[in-house]
């Protein structure tokens, strides 16, 4: 297929991960896993985080108002839950990971797709679950919120981790990746979107309250039809086109090589998924604090619920918009400064949010502003993941996709287990009383954790990915075209490992 390779060890060293500009072996046309998508398929992928937007995006930003508003659990009690709910689940993405790369049988439907599919069903399921109390003690009520919680978690780690490599191996092709970056950002927004407009409207429907178990229960219901309705567009309308050469992995399973060492190896050598990792920590932390602290804010330092949805219409909206220029600013400044710009403008807005007196107008126009520049960055992300999974198997020459996203989904767990620490502890530290006027340090503690929070955490999110990720665009190409020749770093996949370094 090519005459001449062109090997990035020959210019940097087999441990030097110093940009380089480097030519590509051949133009990225022409390589077999850079052929073009057709845009239905992408947008069918983004349908698939549409359904998990209604089912994930819907517990964390409104379960915590059910345990402290419907349940009448504490704060701090909420805080713990949801803190050690998502320490298990970060626990279980390695499990689901290790599932999927170990799958013997891959039918005609692939490894990843039967997978998600049939885990997308049990959690809508289970979805409707979290949002159900009995009514028994407070002690019962507590552990049901905790075990429903964990299988909530563990199910949904065995939907997203497949979910989540699939892109990997429907295209390597930069713009694709740019543009299936959209379409998932696109459909997760549209779910957030759907979620912070309807559901509140949609409990007081159904139950006449805010405060109406069966009004949140039959609105996790409808949620939870939507989100299987979603992944069903994803599974019927996706394919895995990437031929993996998975020799290296049949060679270290023959000699009884595949294990922790192996998948430790795969994951802890790869320092540009180290980057993402630290980085989704604080860029979801935030996220989730601000949809989680968004109907708190709306019902008590505005001073009307029926706000939450008109300011999450025009945030989420704005946001579903603005990631439409996704591919447009990756072709002409790449990923990194994309972020590192947004992720600017995103800390001084929440900031000036919290510096400014409180007032509709401004918050609205300044939350608008610092939720699209998250949204931006969080939808680049996505194609991040699929660049160091390629760069996990062209540095090691062994491919593990679920377990690299596993990886990654783990610091998700984190950061939402952080969000949980960070909305519930202020809620429970300034005195936060449900269903009753707030005192002016607890209106202040909601203002910080909706506003400061974010900025902090956008600030680090910049200074983690300019400093410690590395892959351009053009030595991405580079990797793409050695690995669509069978090479990796170290020679021909399959004849030489990790395990034999």
């Amino acid at each position: 297929m090519i005459d001449n390779k062109t090997n990035l060890e020959a210019e940097l060293g087999p441990d030097d991960d110093a940009d380089v500009a480097v030519a590509p072996l051949t133009e990225p046309e022409a390589e077999p896993g850079a052929k073009r998508l057709p845009w239905r398929e992408k947008i069918c992928y983004g349908f698939g985080d549409m359904g998990n937007g209604f089912m994930f995006d819907l517990g964390q930003a409104y379960l915590t108002k059910f345990y402290t508003d419907v349940a009448l659990i504490a704060p701090a009690m909420v805080s713990l839950i949801f803190a050690v709910t998502k320490i298990y689940d970060a626990f279980m993405d390695p499990l689901a990971g290790a599932f999927v790369d170990g799958r013997k049988k891959i039918g005609r439907a692939g490894r990843f797709r039967p997978v998600m599919m049939v885990s997308a069903v049990i959690l809508a399921v289970l979805t409707v679950v979290t949002f159900t109390m009995p009514d028994v003690s407070m002690p019962m009520k507590i552990a049901y919120a905790f075990i429903t919680y964990m299988i909530w978690g563990t199910v949904y780690s065995f939907t997203n981790v497949p979910y989540g490599s699939l892109a990997s191996v429907m295209t390597r092709d930069v713009d694709d990746r740019a543009q299936m970056a959209t379409t998932r950002q696109a459909g997760s927004l549209t779910a957030q979107l759907i979620c912070g407009t309807v559901f509140i409207p949609m409990v007081l429907f159904f139950g006449g309250s805010a405060a109406s178990g069966h009004g949140y229960m039959m609105a996790a219901v409808v949620m939870g039809v939507a989100g299987i309705a979603g992944f069903a567009v994803c599974y019927l309308g996706c394919r895995e086109h990437i031929k993996v050469n998975r020799e290296a992995e049949k060679s270290a399973e023959g000699k009884g090589k595949v294990g922790l060492k192996t998948y430790a190896k795969v994951i802890f050598t790869n320092k540009n998924l180290g980057a993402i990792i630290l980085l989704t920590l604080f860029t979801i932390s935030a996220m989730n604090t601000n949809n989680t602290m968004m109907v708190y804010f709306c019902e008590y330092n505005l001073g009307n619920i029926g706000l939450q949805p008109l300011v999450n219409g025009i945030m989420m909206g704005s946001s579903v918009v603005a990631i439409l220029l996704i591919p447009t600013l990756v072709k002409h400044f790449g990923k990194k400064p994309t972020c590192v710009a947004c992720f600017i403008v995103g800390a001084v807005a929440n900031v000036l949010n919290f510096v400014i007196p409180t007032n509709v107008a401004t918050f609205i126009v300044l939350v608008t502003v610092g939720y699209v520049a998250l949204a931006i960055p969080n939808g680049i992300t996505w194609a991040f993941v699929s660049d160091v999974i390629d760069y996990g198997e062209w540095h090691t020459g062994v491919r593990k996709e679920g377990m690299t996203y596993a990886a990654f989904n783990f610091s998700r767990k984190l950061a939402q287990s952080l969000a949980a620490i960070v909305s519930g502890g202020i809620l429970a530290l300034t005195g936060y009383v449900a269903n009753q006027a707030q005192t002016p340090e607890t209106l202040l503690g909601i203002k910080g954790a909706m506003t400061l929070y974010p900025g902090i955490a956008l600030v680090c999110a910049a200074l983690i990915i300019f400093f410690l990720y590395n892959i351009t665009e053009q030595r991405y190409r580079t990797i793409s075209a050695d690995l669509s020749a069978g090479r990796w770093e170290g020679g021909v996949i399959g004849e030489s490992t990790i395990d034999s370094k």
